[in-house]
Formats: C-alpha cells, structure tokens, sequence
C-alpha cells in the first residue's frame, strides 16, 4: 500500500501550478483503470464517491484523488442524499479517512465555505456545471463579456472562502486562460483551452467507450467500445456452448467429479438400507 506521505499533497499540487508544470487528470470509475491511471503517472483523479474505496485508492497509488461528494439527487452517501453542511463535513471525512486528498463539492457557497473553514480541501464547479444544467442547457459558458464576467465572478467567490480549486468546463480558451492566470485556486480544465492548469478527461472518452453523446473536448486514445463488443460476443458464445453441454449432458464430465471408493459408497447405501423402516 502507498504510505500518505509518498504522495502529492494540496501544497505539492499548488506549487505545480506556481511553476507552469502541466498537470494530467482523469475520471476513473474502476479499481483497474484507477491503477492504470497511477502506473501511466497521471498526477489527478476523480473518483465518485459512491465507486471509491480502500482497494480503489490503493490501486491509485501515487495519483492525488479528488473524490466526488453526491449532490442532490445525483447519488447519496451512506443511503441519504446530502443536504446540509453537517451531512457534507460527515462525508468528507469519511473518505479522509479512506485517503481522499480533496472534494468536489458542487453544493451551495454556504455548504462550501463550511467545510472550507474545516480545512476540508474543496474543488467547486464554474463554466458548465452538469447538477445545473437546467439553467443553461447544455452548451459552452462564457462566451459573452457579460457571461464570461459571471464566471470570473464565481471564481472570485470561491477563490475568497478558501475553495482549493473548481472544475472550469466548456469555456472559451481566452477565458480559462485569463482566469487560470489570475486566480490562486486550481483550474481543472474540461474543454476550457491549453493554459487551464490541469487538462480533465473521462477515461471512458480516452478509452473509446463513451455511453451516449461525446463531448467537444474529449479525445479518443483507444477503442475500447469494439473490443468490449467482441468480450460480449465471446461471453454470449461461451454461455450458449455451456448451456448446450449442460442439456446434451456433456458437462460435467468424468474429471469435474469427486470420486468415492466403491468401498465406502457401498458402505453408504447399505448404511441408510439399515436405517429404513421396512414395511
């Protein structure tokens, strides 16, 4: 297991952007693509909170993981939605706990700046925030002064009540470059332009399985989704093959058996032959 102090820490984070170094991040869902991420030397992770586990911050290894905290009716915490400030400290500190490194909270300002003031390392959202997406559709943000001085205001905001870092998706490059640059906090770009500090990708994009519409941003590295369809196809054939040797009776065969010596079969029957009642 990787001890705690082997890996990034806020501080290790903060001083990567100070210095301009690129930082890489994912969405991972599975213990597997989690130790891929760590064994690739993808420096971030996001990882839901309700997929994380200790085998799955094992497998992330050296990687420092932001784990997502469910909001509204977007998943639930121990069998309840979350909903006050208390329910999210609660939270937090659970996946502490089991090595979470920060938090995506997409909560209110009130919720965030409680745990902020608990030194709970919180990532908010700006841009395009898919919780709210009946506010604006789904479309890119900013792309109006008046729209674009909007996110840069929400920034500030977080920015003033001690939030780490925000997710800035789908905004015009300009744009996530000019607030990247003036903010303290930690910009994880998802389809906002090359000098966001972090670039933010799906695994399920980069891997070519992506379930649905594929955004703008992503960027295909392999094709899973073909493969998996051939992993089907052959777990389809193998289940009809066993099925026909179970009707044929050709499953199972002699070397899938356990055996008895004669000896002690015999003696079996004729044990139960003696204690049947005899008519």
């Amino acid at each position: 297991m990787v001890h705690r102090n082997t890996r990034p820490t806020v501080s290790d984070i903060r001083a990567m952007k100070s210095r301009g170094e690129k930082i890489s991040m994912l969405y991972v869902t599975t213990i597997d693509e989690a130790a891929a991420a760590n064994a690739a030397g993808v420096h971030m992770l996001s990882i839901e909170g309700r997929v994380f586990s200790p085998q799955m911050r094992e497998a992330a290894g050296n990687c420092f993981v932001q784990v997502g905290l469910p909001y509204g009716g977007w998943g639930t915490f121990q069998g309840q939605h979350l909903a006050t400030a208390e329910d999210y400290l609660r939270a937090a500190y659970h996946f502490t706990a089991m090595g979470g490194d920060c938090f995506y909270c997409a909560a209110s300002f009130d919720v965030q700046k409680a745990l902020c003031d608990n030194h709970v390392p919180i990532v908010a959202h700006v841009g395009l925030i898919p919780s709210y997406i009946t506010w604006t559709g789904f479309r890119a943000v900013g792309k109006t002064a008046a729209e674009a001085t909007t996110v840069w205001s929400e920034v500030k905001r977080l920015e003033a009540i001690g939030c780490f870092g925000a997710e800035l998706e789908c905004v015009p490059d300009r744009i996530g470059a000019y607030i990247s640059k003036n903010t303290s906090m930690i910009m994880l770009g998802m389809g906002a332009g090359p000098d966001a500090d972090a670039q933010y990708l799906f695994a399920e994009d980069v891997l070519g399985h992506t379930d649905g519409h594929k955004p703008r941003h992503a960027k295909t590295y392999r094709n899973f989704a073909a493969e998996f369809q051939r992993l089907q196809a052959e777990r389809i054939s193998a289940f009809q093959e066993f099925v026909a040797d179970v009707n044929s009776g050709a499953y199972p065969e002699r070397q899938h058996n356990v055996s008895i010596p004669d000896s002690e079969y015999e003696a079996f029957v004729a044990g139960i032959n003696d204690q049947t009642p005899s008519h």
